[in-house]
């Protein structure tokens, strides 16, 4: 990665519903906000004077919520390098031909659609709202709009989703001709409704075994479609892999703007107030939106790098030589063992059953470091 990559996410809090499984700072009940929120959110891009950016990423919440000038206008404000990445997650169901027409015009060049199942039943039990046929119809809205780079989001794991069930969605997907598919295993957050129904006894819990198959399913699919993992839980045909998500995994700097939003640059990891009120009151005063902070010292860096690292195809670098890296090196020889990873080259890269156990392995990892001598690198 160079280092003159920079990144900007703008966090858009504003949804029409909201899902059982979602954790994430949004609100169906705060419209009467947007218009003060997008005016924040220039206004804070606009006195922060940041380095023209390689990627842009709007998140949420559902960005594609907003008008279309809303959105852009945001967008307009952010310095940008001139082949910079620009993605916008969108619902299929709150985008058409006229927005997207409207962001490929601003510069937007990569849209992610939440879909998570194509099966009906499964969006159902998800607390999804959309249509499954206005999937197909979104997609091909971003390619006549100009917007060629399409990233599918896909869940699995859903309790009474069936093998057949995650066949299907991942055909339909594919299907589709997408440049990259993320498939991100269901998970229970504290505080949401499906928590709270699984705590219940009224909603059954996710299956460990079953998330596992279907893992391998995605992966034997995706791979056989030509869509390559590259990161535990993403799959992109050559070159199209997320730019903006590389920056996160290889440790790059990157600005957080809006409410709820997180930031690093140089080591400086960075968070804003979380609520929407918040973050516009505090730009109208004139002072800084960010919550908290936290600097990482030298190995608090290198286990970020590993943890991060070691989710990615590119994998970590083997340590040099060194006393405390005998113990790395022992290390990974078990893991190997294990089937856990494999060696390519001077790195040190996830198996497939690796990246089912990858919270393991980096634990493992983690564990053997025993000061900077057994640093571990990701370039």
């Amino acid at each position: 990665m160079s280092a003159a990559q920079f990144g900007v996410y703008v966090h858009i809090p504003f949804c029409a519903a909201r899902c059982d499984y979602c954790d994430f700072a949004t609100w169906t009940d705060r419209g009467h906000l947007v218009d003060d929120y997008v005016a924040a959110c220039v206004r804070d891009i606009e006195q922060r004077a940041l380095a023209p950016a390689t990627s842009v990423f709007f998140g949420g919440g559902t960005p594609s919520l907003l008008d279309a000038a809303q959105l852009t206008a945001i967008l307009d404000t952010i310095a940008r390098a001139p082949d910079a990445e620009v993605t916008v997650e969108c619902n299929p169901d709150s985008i058409d031909l006229t927005k997207l027409r409207a962001y490929a015009d601003a510069g937007v060049n990569r849209v992610s659609f939440g879909v998570q199942s194509m099966r009906a039943h499964v969006l159902a039990a998800l607390g999804r709202t959309h249509d499954p046929d206005n999937v197909a119809r979104a997609v091909d809205a971003a390619r006549a709009a100009g917007i060629d780079r399409v990233n599918l989001d896909l869940i699995y794991g859903t309790p009474g989703e069936t093998i057949a069930d995650w066949e299907a969605t991942l055909d339909a997907a594919l299907a589709l001709e997408p440049g990259h598919i993320s498939a991100y295993a269901l998970t229970v957050e504290p505080g949401t409704p499906l928590a709270t129904a699984v705590a219940d006894g009224a909603r059954a819990a996710p299956d460990d075994d079953d998330q596992a198959t279907k893992y391998e399913v995605a992966d034997e699919r995706l791979g056989a479609a030509g869509l390559v993992w590259y990161e535990v839980s993403n799959w992109a045909r050559p070159g199209d892999e997320c730019r903006h998500n590389l920056l996160y995994w290889e440790g790059g700097d990157y600005a957080a703007i809006g409410c709820a939003a997180h930031g690093h640059e140089a080591g400086r990891r960075a968070w804003n107030v979380r609520t929407p009120e918040r973050y516009v009151d505090a730009i109208a005063r004139g002072v800084s939106p960010e919550a908290g902070h936290e600097v990482l010292d030298g190995p608090g860096r290198c286990a970020e790098r590993l943890v991060l690292g070691i989710r990615t195809a590119a994998g970590i670098k083997l340590p040099g030589p060194g006393a405390d890296s005998s113990r790395v090196a022992t290390c990974i020889t078990d893991l190997a063992d294990l089937g856990l990873v494999t060696r390519v080259d001077d790195r040190v890269v996830l198996t497939r059953r690796g990246r089912l156990l990858g919270n393991e392995a980096a634990t493992r990892l983690l564990a053997a470091l025993d000061g900077p001598s057994a640093a571990v690198g990701t370039r």
